[in-house]
């Protein structure tokens, strides 16, 4: 958004990037964002947050090729130094992979507990910060499950520096409600009924699309009434968490996105 608006103010028609999408026309004359057509390239779903307005001056210009081979042979004709480059994996502003070192050179990290789903301590961890939900390894647990099953990071708590450990059964989510919802072009019209609507969920760059319904409607976040989309899945999906992002397409096209407030899990929701 601050790229384009101070592209804008210059004087320029509109920004261009090399991200793998589309910007179609729809029936009813206004754009939409559609998928690209390399689907192992397709960054649509880091574009979700974009609105009719912003779609009228964005160009992605890499959209229609089939892949990225065409790309890199057209920028090794022109000569461009960068045509063999390796592509970027994980965080490209951390190359060596050590995100924990990265964060402790930015914020402060302090001890903190490691509970259970009843609520009981079972370790320690050296910031919550570090952690991200479904990971499994570098949690040290000394106390094993009752079980003894392996257990996985199931949530994180910021305020109170806990995070929360739980079977792998418990991290399937196959309910969600997302806030601070954004339409990437016009909404559609099961927006202002409230009806249900078929659509595809993904909740990660490069997840998996999972089928599933939502519908747009109101309810309680953190006191206040706001606009909430309330999202089923036909499958369960796992590592979900609050504050990630989940963009909702109906087939190639990218209606909308939101914030994730909250992940539901039908086991855990008994422990609660």
């Amino acid at each position: 958004a601050a790229l384009l608006e101070r592209a804008l103010a210059l004087g320029f028609d509109a920004v261009v990037t090399g991200h793998y999408a589309k910007v179609l026309e729809g029936e009813n004359g206004e754009l939409e964002l559609h998928r690209a057509a390399d689907d192992a390239k397709d960054q649509s779903y880091v574009l979700g947050v974009l609105t009719a307005e912003q779609l009228k001056h964005s160009l992605f210009p890499l959209g229609d090729t089939p892949s990225k081979e065409m790309v890199r042979a057209e920028a090794a004709e022109r000569g461009i130094s960068v045509a063999q480059k390796p592509d970027s994996h994980d965080i490209c502003f951390i190359p060596d992979g050590d995100t924990r070192g990265w964060l402790e050179e930015k914020i402060d990290m302090e001890d903190g507990p490691i509970l259970d789903t009843e609520g009981e301590e079972v370790g320690t961890h050296p910031g919550a910060q570090a952690f991200t939900i479904g990971q499994r390894r570098g949690l040290a647990i000394g106390k094993p499950a009752d079980d003894g099953k392996r257990r996985f990071v199931l949530e994180i708590r910021p305020k109170d520096n806990a995070v929360v450990v739980g079977s792998r059964e418990m991290l399937a989510v196959d309910r969600i409600t997302g806030i601070r919802p954004s339409w990437a072009g016009a909404p559609i019209a099961e927006a202002a009924t409230g009806e249900w609507f078929d659509c595809h969920v993904q909740v990660r760059a490069h997840a998996e699309p999972v089928p599933g319904r939502t519908r747009v409607t109101t309810g309680d976040v953190d006191g206040s009434e706001a606009v909430v989309w309330q999202i089923e899945l036909d499958d369960s999906i796992q590592g979900v968490a609050p504050g990630q992002t989940a963009v909702v397409y109906q087939g190639t096209r990218v209606l909308g996105q939101v914030t994730i407030h909250k992940s539901i899990n039908a086991e855990r929701l008994a422990h609660v």
